[in-house]
């Protein structure tokens, strides 16, 4: 039986060498080794190979059986093709990046990372957190925890955000000192500036007919407004001062100012205690050398005249005309500073201290007391908006009033400054500042 199943194993083999191209076996001289590999694997794995029993075999039929065998190549493995099959799809529509893909694939990935990585760092709204004072020796302490809101760490990156962040804190409301992880806090923060949406609420179309109207030619000469407490009279030419690419009058400015006094005593709560001066005050305090002349300028604030008392007012308006410009100086009581803006970011130091001249003399004069101004800071601001054009600064110079005198930030800019006029016209016109 053993030597039945050997021949059938030796034949099986035989069958497969006759499958073998004949000039294979008719070449004596045919050298496998430099055969060329079949260019289908498949058939070699496919190929049947001699099996041997495991009865003992002589030495030479076992050499000739493995000479025969060793005919046959090397059987290779083929390269898998890649499967296309369904991906798990993150949020955002990403997927999950797989490692066998290419380079570009594989960039594209690191770019996504990144982007959604930067998202910590993108600038939030300003948020002003409210500190309630229950001692004023101890004060209060705002702990680091309104930083962590921000997702800040401790790399160099997350340093400068909170820089950034600490910095911007102190500038609105110069009380905040850095103490490492905390920040001390010696009295109440503002509540958030809120801008309404009254500031710019758009003209009706009767409105800005009733403006278009005043400032045609056929009104030049006509007396359109009368105003009976500053004994101020509008022409129809003089009113076109407002159109875009004027300059503003000094009956213009010293009209609206009036009007912004008589706002504030209408409704007081909504308002700061101010003082408006009008556009010759300065003129006359100020003599040809640069001086302050105190007695020049001292009847105009009696309170007799005045209803009250010029120093008790948080904020006090100085127009400063400069030949062909207009700025604004301000005596700023509630913040103990004298304030200089100038829409061309211009500096002039001798106004702050002719100002703060005016100030103690009058102090002097009305109370009797002498008030010390030497903490009391001179600025000329920087961070207020700016005019492109060489006409805007007298619109420029109102827009600072208004919002000052609301306790509002200056946040308008020259893309409003053709709204401000029209609207400004109108409330001329109806004698009455919103």
């Amino acid at each position: 039986m053993v030597f039945f199943k050997w021949v059938l194993s030796f034949q099986g083999a035989l069958a497969g060498n006759r499958k073998r191209s004949g000039s294979e076996r008719c070449n004596p001289h045919f050298n496998h080794k430099n055969k060329t590999p079949h260019s289908n694997p498949l058939v070699f794995q496919r190929s049947k190979k001699l099996r041997f029993s495991s009865m003992d075999q002589s030495p030479e039929k076992a050499s000739s059986s493995f000479s025969r065998l060793s005919r046959y190549p090397d059987s290779r493995l083929h390269v898998p093709k890649e499967v296309q099959a369904p991906v798990k799809h993150l949020k955002f529509g990403l997927s999950i990046p797989n490692p066998n893909h290419d380079f570009l694939s594989k960039k594209l990935s690191d770019a996504k990372k990144k982007a959604f990585g930067s998202f910590k760092y993108i600038n939030k709204d300003k948020e002003v957190v409210t500190v309630e004072k229950d001692d004023e020796d101890s004060g209060s302490w705002l702990m680091a925890d309104a930083f962590d809101k921000l997702s800040l760490n401790h790399s160099d990156n997350d340093s400068k955000a909170y820089n950034k962040l600490l910095k911007s804190a102190e500038r609105r409301t110069n009380k905040l000192k850095d103490s490492g992880p905390q920040v001390k806090v010696n009295e109440k923060l503002k509540k958030p500036e809120v801008v309404t949406h009254e500031l710019f609420v758009p003209l009706t179309k009767d409105e800005l007919a009733e403006v278009s109207y005043a400032f045609s030619a056929e009104n030049k000469k006509k007396i359109l407004v009368s105003h009976e407490n500053s004994s101020i009279d509008i022409r129809g030419e003089v009113l076109q001062c407002l159109k875009p690419g004027s300059w503003l009058s000094d009956e213009v400015i010293n009209l609206y100012l009036e009007l912004l006094k008589e706002r504030e005593n209408r409704e007081p709560k909504k308002f700061l205690k101010c003082h408006f001066f009008n556009t010759f005050f300065y003129k006359k305090l100020v003599s040809s050398e640069g001086g302050c002349n105190y007695k020049a300028v001292k009847r105009w604030t009696s309170q007799r005249k005045l209803g009250y008392c010029l120093f008790d007012c948080d904020k006090i308006f100085v127009p400063i005309h400069k030949d062909i410009h207009w700025c604004l100086a301000v005596i700023n009581k509630k913040d103990r500073k004298f304030q200089y803006l100038d829409s061309l970011r211009g500096r002039d130091g001798k106004v702050l201290n002719a100002l703060a001249n005016y100030f103690v003399e009058e102090v002097r004069d009305k109370s009797g007391q002498d008030i010390d101004i030497s903490s009391w800071e001179q600025e000329h601001v920087e961070d207020l908006p700016a005019q492109k054009n060489g006409f805007d600064c007298g619109m420029f110079m109102l827009k600072y009033i208004d919002f000052y005198s609301r306790g509002l930030s200056l946040s308008f800019g020259q893309e409003h400054m053709r709204y401000f006029r029209s609207r400004t016209a109108k409330e001329i016109l109806r004698l009455r500042a919103d």
